[in-house]
Parts: C-alpha cells; sequence; structure tokens
C-alpha cells in the first residue's frame, strides 16, 4: 500500500515538473478556489456555486488554523513556479495570488482565530437571513439543502461562542459600548422567527412539488426552526448577555488590543493597499473636509438660505419636505434614479455588464443599526440580480438630498456595475473575478457618484449638497478611524466631530462611529481610493490630451476586476501607454 502510494506521488511529480508554469498557476488557482468554497459554503452560494447549499463553514478554532496552514502551504506552491516565464494577466494574477496570501499570514500573525465573529452589525443574526435570501428554492433538493443547513446551525453557533470565548481568553474582545446591542438583536430574532426570512421560502413553495411533499417539506422546516435554530440563537444570547458582554473591553482603540499599533497599522494598510501612516491619512482627512465644506457653504448660498452653516444642516435634517413618509415611497425613488442612471451609462463606458440590479428592503431585524443602504452582489449566470439594499427604518432620518449619490455608489455606475462587470469578464481566475478589495471597490464607487454630475444628476442644489455631503462624510471618516485607533480619541469626541462636520443625522452618525469602532480602518479605503482613481484620471487625460477617451478610462479602471492600488496604477499607466502608441 505504501509503495503505490509512493509511486502516485512521484507520478504527480513528474506531471507537475512537466506541465508548463501557466498550467501550473492554473492548477493553482483553481485548487485553492476548490478549497475556499469548500471551506465557505456560504460564499459558494454568494458566487451562484450550489454545491454546498446543504453546510455551513466551520466556525471552530482548529478549521481557522487549518484556513491559516492552507494560506503558508498555497503560498509556498506558488513560489515554485517560474514567475519570470509568465505574462500579461498571468503575470497580474500570480502576483495578486502571492499579494493575497502575504495578506492573510499577516493577519493570522496578530491573531490566529475571527476577531470579530459576531458584532452589531455582522454575525449569524444578519448573516444566516442574507444567506438564506441567496439561495435557489426551485425545487426539492433545494429545499432539503435548506433543512441541512437549519439542521447545521447550532454547530455553527456553538463554533461562533468558542471563539468569543477564545478572545476573552486571549485579550481580543470586542468593545462593551458597540456590543451592548447584540443581546437585543438575538431576542429579537428569535421574536421575530415566524415571520422572517427564514420561514419565507416555505410560504410560496413551488407548485412543481408534489403537495404531500411540500407539506411535509415545510413542517421539517418549522420544526428545525423551532427546535434547533431559535434554542441555537437563544444559547448565543445567554452567553453573550452573561458571560461575553460582561468580559468585553471599555476601550474603542484597535490599538489597544494586544496586536498593539502595529495591528491598527497593519488594518490601515489592508483597507487602502497603501503604505500610508495614520497621521498621514488623518492629515489628508483634515484637508479634504476644509476643502468640501467651502464647496457646500457655496451651495447653501444657492438655496437662499440666510442662516449659518449649522442652522442648514438643522434645517435639512428636520424639514418634513425632505423626507418620504412611506416606505414603499422611498423603494420607488430608488428604482427612479437607478433607471435613470443606467439609461446614461452607454456615454460613460466602453462596455456595459448585461446583469441587471434591483432594489429591496434591509431585512427588519437589526435595522436601526445599519447604514443607510448597501449592495449585494447577483451571480454570473443571472440566476439572482444584484440588489441595492435600501433601509426603510427610521424614514425621518432617509433625506431626498442624499438619495441620488447614495444610489449611485451602490448601483450603477457604482458597485453593482463593477462588480458584474468583474464577474462576466472572461479568462480571469474566479479569485479575481469575484475579489475584493475596499479601497478599490469603495474608491470606485465614491468615484462613480462624482461622475452623477456629467450623467445630470445634482441639478438641484440640495441634491448637489447632499453629494458633497456624502464626499465630506467619506473624509471625516479619515478623521476619526484614526483619532479613534490612533490618536486616543474618544467615542464621542468622534461623534462630535461627526455631527459639527457633516449634515448626516446624529443618529447615523452614532451608528456610523460604532462601525469605525468594530471594522477598524475600512472605512479609510473610499477616499484613499477615491483620491487615486481622481488622479489616475488626471494623469491619463494629461498625457493624451484630446486622445483620452473617459468611457475606455472607466473600463480600463475596472476591466481587471479589484485591485490593490499600486496594481491599479501600474495597469492604469500601461493603457496609458497603449492609448499613446495606437493613435
Amino acid at each position: 500500500m505504501h509503495r503505490i502510494a509512493f509511486i502516485f506521488a512521484l507520478l504527480l511529480t513528474s506531471s507537475s515538473y512537466a506541465a508548463t508554469p501557466q498550467q501550473q498557476l492554473n492548477t493553482l488557482f483553481d485548487s485553492d478556489w476548490q478549497w475556499s468554497m469548500r471551506r465557505s459554503p456560504e460564499s459558494a452560494t454568494a458566487v451562484g456555486d450550489n454545491r454546498y447549499n446543504d453546510r455551513l463553514s466551520d466556525a471552530s478554532l482548529a478549521a481557522s488554523l487549518a484556513a491559516n496552514a492552507h494560506q503558508a502551504q498555497m503560498l509556498a506552491q506558488a513560489g515554485r513556479i517560474d514567475r519570470s516565464k509568465l505574462s500579461s494577466q498571468d503575470l497580474l494574477s500570480y502576483d495578486l495570488f502571492v499579494y493575497e496570501k502575504k495578506k492573510n499570514i499577516k493577519a493570522a500573525g496578530f491573531y490566529p482565530y475571527n476577531p470579530s465573529p459576531l458584532t452589531q452589525l455582522s454575525g449569524v443574526q444578519f448573516d444566516f437571513p442574507q444567506l438564506v435570501a441567496q439561495m435557489p428554492f426551485n425545487d426539492a433538493k433545494d429545499y432539503r439543502n435548506y433543512l441541512g443547513r437549519l439542521r447545521a446551525l447550532p454547530k455553527y453557533v456553538d463554533g461562533v461562542i468558542a471563539q468569543l470565548q477564545q478572545g476573552v481568553k486571549s485579550g481580543w474582545m470586542a468593545p462593551k459600548v458597540t456590543m451592548s446591542v447584540v443581546p437585543g438583536q438575538l431576542q429579537e430574532f428569535v421574536a421575530k422567527l415566524d415571520s422572517s426570512p427564514l420561514v419565507a421560502p416555505f410560504n410560496d413553495m413551488p407548485a412543481s412539488i408534489p403537495a404531500a411533499e411540500r407539506a411535509q417539506l415545510a413542517r421539517q422546516g418549522w420544526q428545525l426552526l423551532q427546535q434547533a435554530v431559535a434554542p441555537a440563537f437563544r444559547k448565543l444570547e445567554n452567553y453573550v448577555s452573561n458571560t461575553y458582554l460582561p468580559a468585553c473591553r471599555d476601550s474603542i482603540a484597535a490599538s489597544s488590543l494586544p496586536g498593539g499599533a502595529p495591528y491598527y497599522a497593519y488594518k490601515v494598510q489592508e483597507n487602502t493597499t497603501t503604505d500610508m501612516t495614520p497621521q498621514e491619512i488623518h492629515d489628508i482627512g483634515l484637508q479634504e473636509v476644509a476643502r468640501i465644506q467651502g464647496e457646500m457653504k457655496q451651495v447653501m448660498q444657492q438655496t437662499g438660505f440666510t442662516g449659518t452653516f449649522a442652522e442648514f444642516i438643522t434645517f435639512l435634517n428636520t424639514d418634513p419636505r425632505f423626507y418620504y413618509t412611506k416606505p414603499e415611497d422611498l423603494l420607488a425613488g430608488y428604482k427612479a434614479i437607478i433607471k435613470k442612471s443606467s439609461a446614461q451609462l452607454p456615454r460613460f463606458f466602453a462596455q456595459i455588464p448585461r446583469a441587471p440590479v434591483d432594489v429591496k428592503p434591509v431585512p427588519a431585524v437589526g435595522a436601526e443599526n445599519q447604514a443607510g443602504a448597501y449592495y449585494e452582489p447577483g451571480t454570473p449566470d443571472g440566476s439572482r440580480p444584484g440588489y441595492f439594499v435600501a433601509n426603510l427604518s427610521k424614514l425621518d432620518t432617509r433625506p431626498k438630498w442624499e438619495m441620488e449619490t447614495l444610489t449611485l455608489h451602490e448601483s450603477v455606475p457604482g458597485h453593482h456595475l463593477q462588480t458584474a462587470r468583474a464577474q462576466e469578464i472572461k479568462g480571469l481566475p474566479e479569485f479575481r473575478r469575484f475579489g475584493w478589495y475596499v479601497a478599490f471597490g469603495e474608491g470606485w464607487a465614491l468615484y462613480a457618484e462624482s461622475l452623477g454630475s456629467e450623467m445630470g444628476f445634482y441639478t438641484d442644489p440640495y441634491s448637489k449638497f447632499g453629494h458633497l455631503n456624502d464626499e465630506l462624510f467619506r473624509a471625516a471618516r479619515l478623521v476619526v478611524d484614526t483619532g479613534m485607533h490612533a490618536l486616543g480619541w474618544t467615542r464621542q469626541q468622534a461623534i462630535d466631530y461627526m455631527n459639527v462636520n457633516t449634515a448626516n443625522p446624529p443618529h447615523d452618525n452614532q451608528v456610523e462611529i460604532d462601525r469605525y469602532i468594530v471594522d477598524p480602518g475600512q472605512a479609510l479605503g473610499y477616499k484613499i481610493g477615491q483620491l487615486k482613481i481622481k488622479a489616475l484620471r488626471e494623469k491619463a487625460q494629461t498625457a493624451l490630451g484630446d486622445k483620452f477617451d473617459l468611457r475606455r478610462f472607466n473600463n480600463a479602471v475596472i476591466d481587471n476586476g479589484a485591485l490593490p492600488l499600486e496594481m491599479l496604477e501600474t495597469q492604469i499607466d500601461g493603457w496609458i501607454a497603449q492609448q499613446a502608441a495606437a493613435r
């Protein structure tokens, strides 16, 4: 038996040695991608791979350590490929793959487990309903898969609890101020279980499934919801309320975690894909806040308002004319903006993705602690569209004057166009078609907002003010995120800064500050990415002059999938040279 295994290993080694570097690379990419789909069935469902729809991820500590070992193994295998024999997209894919693995290994060096398995913005109370909404429910097999996931949920929750317990032991706990709302979210989840997205699939089952089987599947589903899911959530809520929350840290700074200041520096690097220091980013934020506020004051004068800037902000946040009173009207308003922006896309892009984007509401549970909207990607095969997910809670904090810029950011030409285009590009390995870097993705979406003026939006001064306020909002993030995590700011100091310097409703500012506390550095990617893309556009316009084509430039930015900013600049430099030589 051992001799057979030895001979088989020799055959594999010989085959690998004979393969070209390109073939070795493709094999490595496919092996890693298949591993990632098995390891994260939720991610597989999200990208339209339904092979593992009856499973959930292994949330155990052992699984985290195994995943870290896998990253090191993949990096070692990449190192055995002759990079000098690669060219063009293969070379870019190789460098990006190595970049990813090194980043993951560096993160594990700070903490080998998940430092945030449960927060007020993410965790099983949000992720599981979203997963169910992404699953297909076309036949009995799809429903049996769903039953499998319901059965798997208690074990998954046990893994989350184990992660939280390990965090307490090692000092990687959540801040008490943000974790305090989570028990209420878990309680609300159980209280509204019978009307939640988890029940919805059983309320509208396909007629192609025999009636008796439909009844049996629905009965089994309801039993699992009551006997497995609800007890698991109660168990998690009990642990958080009675054990975890009392042990949570009073500090809010990422630099106060065991990783210290180097950990926050890593988070800055991860989210901006640059080597900028927190202080450098803080200073850029202050400069951008001052610049944008100057433009906003000019727009305020155009409205005829005669009070102070602070009084104008109060007016915008309280006058009923700026708010819908019916959720359906807010949804309809978003859809109208998407229709208008979609019609303008041929003027700004040489190639446009086919995938549609639709609008749906944020799930009710925990909505008040969520942002105004977010984007959910669709699937490459079109079986699920991309979604602009709109928050319909607290309508008096969802002003009309921010709707245009918010919609352009989350749908087209923002997140939906960029992610759908990446999914449809032929020849790219899967990890690039579905890749994500905050500085690139959010930087693109913020850049996409700036296209609004050229697309015929922001003609109303209030809407123009809203657009500038959203840009100001992203600039202020540079100040408060670095302020809290590196410069000793308190939570209240950060909230006060946002309230004084932006037109956002105070409730939204509090939600946002708490978001930055639990996800350090993430908020920095938006403005840093936008500034880089705008600088690259200016570089291209200067270099090409009359040869500059905005449509081709915009596609050049997104047609390689998501990239770290340094790699993006290299690609755009190459594109500029090609354009200059071609004409």
